[in-house]
């Protein structure tokens, strides 16, 4: 009785999931999506962690570089100057070298092109990091920001829009512009 009764909810269950690309399968069974990701951290990053925890790490580290791309589309130009800043922020922040993070911005540019908001990035990282590693991914947005000269208004809106969704403070928000800001004016200095 009571499956029939959730008939009509599972059939239209299957239809929705249908269309969504991460759902569709291969022969295999595997979803599309998820091979793909599976494949890559597999390949790159599994030699040293269990694989739950790999799971989760390369969850992390795709939403984290799907966020920095939000961020560098966000202007409605993606510059060679914030590819390169993205490039070396990933390679920095997970340890990869360039093959993996190119690899990387990938899978993050095809999760990001899929998703409907920012919710699914932003709760992952906020329910896993703690408040420093959200201090420096903050600071990694912000160069990026940075990177290509110029401050849009949706860019400022969008990284106070993410950081509210990280659950990160304003005040810890101004504090990773401030380090940024100055990190930029030295090497500016630097080169002079």
């Amino acid at each position: 009785m009571v499956q029939e009764l959730l008939l009509p909810i599972t059939n239209w269950q299957r239809k929705r999931n249908g269309r969504r690309l991460w759902d569709r399968r291969h022969d295999e069974g595997e979803p599309i999506m998820m091979e793909s990701i599976r494949k890559f951290f597999m390949s790159n990053m599994a030699e040293n962690a269990e694989a739950g925890e790999d799971t989760q790490a390369a969850d992390l580290r795709l939403a984290a570089c799907a966020l920095l791309l939000e961020l560098a589309y966000a202007d409605d130009k993606f510059t060679d100057a914030e590819r390169t800043h993205l490039e070396y922020a990933v390679q920095r922040q997970f340890g990869l070298d360039q093959d993996q993070a190119s690899e990387l911005v990938q899978l993050a540019e095809e999760q990001r092109a899929q998703a409907v908001d920012l919710w699914s990035f932003t709760n992952l990282i906020a329910d896993n990091y703690s408040l420093g590693q959200k201090m420096v991914l903050a600071e990694a947005m912000w160069g990026l920001v940075f990177s290509d000269g110029d401050l849009a208004s949706r860019e400022d809106y969008l990284m106070r829009k993410i950081s509210g969704l990280l659950r990160l403070e304003p005040g810890y928000l101004a504090e990773a512009r401030k380090r940024v800001e100055e990190h930029q004016q030295s090497e500016e200095n630097q080169a002079d």
